[in-house]
């Protein structure tokens, strides 16, 4: 693997470190601001106006990244997200910690550079693998983050903070010292303040007829996959009793599982099936697991069908493979940063869905949230029918 790969891999692995170091103690830290014991709807504020600022940012960012270069703007947000976990290590107002989280949520935004980058440095045959690696390193550091960030914030309540203060720093040392630029941008050309509005990328993408239908699948993928950070633990303790040991092991083992998938199996299936079928061969084993998941009885039932959650995450690095065909070499930031914010998109409004929906189908059969799970997924199944792995020679912008 080349140098620059091995870098944006180690700053995806940090930046999610750095993210998921947070969600452990973020509830008390809202308590003991507040004064508010019952802090749910503080909890489900500060994830939305995370989701919202990156669902806003992404694409600006990948614009700006395709203008200036991927270097440049990525170096801006991670220094800017290292001050401004300093910041909040020490604020002491809730309006305090909900400006960093916004812009954190802002910062966090880099993650569509980091695509644009793997995308200027590979060969289309090479994407879906690689971008397969990109999930894996995600889900490496959200396996890593959480559990960092529970010990740390036993020993202090702001110690998480300093953390990735800490580990985004070392993130914007490793980018400035060791990434070469990737793409040197359009320098000959003046710069438009137009582009920074977050919708404009969107109409962008939606002018392109093959480039809609990839967008509606990767929304559901990822408005479905929302389903299991809202539920799992209530669905965990409601059908098995589990405690938070249990919880967190079984969410550890599925953490482990996906990346290990995503690390060795997009490239090999994509060759082996192409990118479509490798996205219909990811719904097919996630809905199977989903399926055996709520008619499950007993908790060991659901260790077993964790290898077909994992098999389902070999369908999104083929879906953004098929996705980089349908725009030019100068445009694939922009691109990135659309997708990066549907991924957003899904974030602010998954969780408040299949929330709701657990609440109205939890005193039936609390497993039945899978299900609905499978049914949205059933819906996309006649786009992704529909799609072809054809590369657009040019497009406008």
């Amino acid at each position: 693997m080349n140098k620059p790969l091995v870098v944006i891999y180690a700053a995806v692995v940090l930046d999610a470190i750095g993210t998921g170091l947070i969600f452990p103690i973020l509830p008390r830290l809202l308590q003991s601001v507040t004064g508010v014991s019952d802090i749910a709807l503080y909890v489900g504020a500060i994830y939305s106006l995370f989701a919202v600022m990156q669902f806003i940012f992404m694409p600006v960012l990948g614009s700006l990244s395709d203008r200036f270069g991927r270097r440049p703007v990525m170096l801006i947000a991670l220094g800017g997200a290292s001050i401004d976990y300093v910041l909040l290590s020490f604020a002491p107002e809730l309006w305090m910690l909900a400006v960093g989280r916004a812009i954190a949520g802002l910062t966090s935004a880099n993650m569509a550079i980091a695509t644009a980058y793997i995308t200027d440095i590979t060969p289309e045959e090479q994407r879906a693998r690689r971008f397969g690696l990109f999930h894996a390193m995600f889900g490496l550091g959200f396996i890593i983050g959480p559990v960092l960030g529970g010990f740390l914030g036993d020993i202090w309540l702001r110690a998480p903070f300093v953390a990735a203060a800490v580990l985004n720093s070392l993130n914007f040392f490793l980018a400035l010292f060791l990434l070469p630029e990737s793409h040197q941008g359009e320098r000959g050309t003046k710069f438009a303040f137009a582009n920074l509005n977050p919708l404009k990328p969107i109409g962008w993408a939606f002018s392109m007829r093959g480039l809609v239908p990839l967008i509606a699948i990767f929304f559901v993928f990822n408005f479905v996959g929302q389903m299991y950070g809202s539920c799992w633990a209530l669905w965990g303790y409601d059908a098995f009793h589990w405690n938070g040991l249990w919880v967190g092991l079984s969410l550890g083992f599925f953490g482990l599982l996906h990346a290990l998938a995503q690390a060795f199996l997009p490239g090999p299936v994509v060759k082996r099936l192409g990118e479509r079928n490798a996205v219909f061969f990811g719904l097919t084993f996630e809905a199977i697991a989903l399926v055996i998941s709520a008619l499950a009885t007993q908790g060991w039932v659901i260790f077993a069908a964790m290898p077909g959650y994992a098999l389902g995450g070999v369908g999104i690095p083929a879906l953004q493979s098929l996705a980089t065909q349908q725009a030019a070499a100068d445009k694939q930031g922009q691109l990135q940063g659309v997708l990066a914010s549907i991924v957003s998109l899904a974030s602010i409004f998954g969780p408040l869905f299949f929330s709701t929906a657990y609440f109205v189908v939890q005193d039936i059969r609390p497993g039945i949230i899978w299900l609905i799970g499978v049914g949205i997924y059933v819906l996309a199944i006649p786009l992704i029918w529909g799609i072809r792995s054809t590369r657009r020679a040019e497009n406008t912008a």
